[in-house]
């Protein structure tokens, strides 16, 4: 079969799954203003179907990133979190972690809440990512996830922009893969976030101290650092992601 199309069949797939799963009230759209999440958006115009592209303000998104969803996208809806990234940390008693990133649990997976939700998740991204379904349930939150772009690559990604001609976050042409949080627990060149966004970063280091200062002075709590620094220096490092799930929740619980 020619390559022309099988990107056709994996684009029409995409829209078909679109139309199968559509409920009355229409999707709820999980738009982050990445290139998989413009896929998705773009992909739910061309099915027909209905839809509220919602984006979660996380506090520490990129600047960059947020004026480009205002320039090219106004009619998303952005969702205030209850609380700052940085007051999550204070409460929790250290930045989130690899393994424990809460700041995902509280500041978007709460989103969408008894609704379809549709993402740009997709099989290429990660391990974890590998293993999930086109259609998924989550009874936490009573709703339904679909990931119709779940089995495209990057490069399909990238194609789908070329070919209908979209606009990208700047950020993109910096040479970076992920355009998300800033100093994501995730992104293991953190160190190009400290330096990309200082006052952020400044901000970040605040946070840790003041949760620092709170967890010597509850003789209750695990504190394995012996300073604020030596705490920080530890969540970014690489060391932090061999830390035992069970001792990690207990000290960021």
């Amino acid at each position: 079969m020619p390559l022309e199309t099988l990107w056709g069949n994996r684009i029409d797939t995409a829209i078909e799954r679109l139309r199968a799963f559509e409920p009355d009230e229409g999707y709820w759209l999980a738009f982050s203003g990445g290139k998989d999440s413009q896929v998705i958006y773009h992909l739910a115009l061309e099915a027909g179907v209905r839809f509220e592209p919602h984006i979660s303000v996380t506090t520490v998104d990129p600047p960059e990133l947020l004026r480009f969803v205002k320039r090219e996208y106004p009619e998303v809806i952005w969702d205030r979190p209850r609380m700052t990234m940085y007051e999550l940390i204070r409460r929790a008693g250290g930045p989130p972690d690899r393994r424990i990133r809460y700041c995902c649990r509280e500041l978007k997976e709460d989103k969408g809440e008894g609704r379809v939700v549709v993402t740009g998740i997709r099989w290429q991204e990660s391990s974890k990512r590998s293993t999930r379904g086109m259609v998924e349930g989550c009874t936490s939150h009573h709703k339904t996830y679909i990931h119709p772009i779940i089995d495209w690559s990057s490069d399909d990604v990238w194609q789908y922009h070329r070919e209908r001609d979209l606009p990208h976050c700047s950020l993109y042409d910096e040479g970076r893969t992920r355009v998300g949080c800033v100093l994501c627990p995730m992104n293991r060149h953190r160190s190009d976030d400290i330096e990309r966004w200082p006052r952020m970063a400044a901000a970040y280091r605040r946070a840790c101290d003041q949760a620092f200062e709170q967890r010597i002075a509850n003789p209750d709590r695990e504190t394995p650092w012996a300073t604020a620094q030596e705490m920080w220096d530890w969540w970014l490092s690489d060391e932090a992601m061999m830390v035992d799930d069970s001792a990690q929740m207990s000290m960021f619980a």
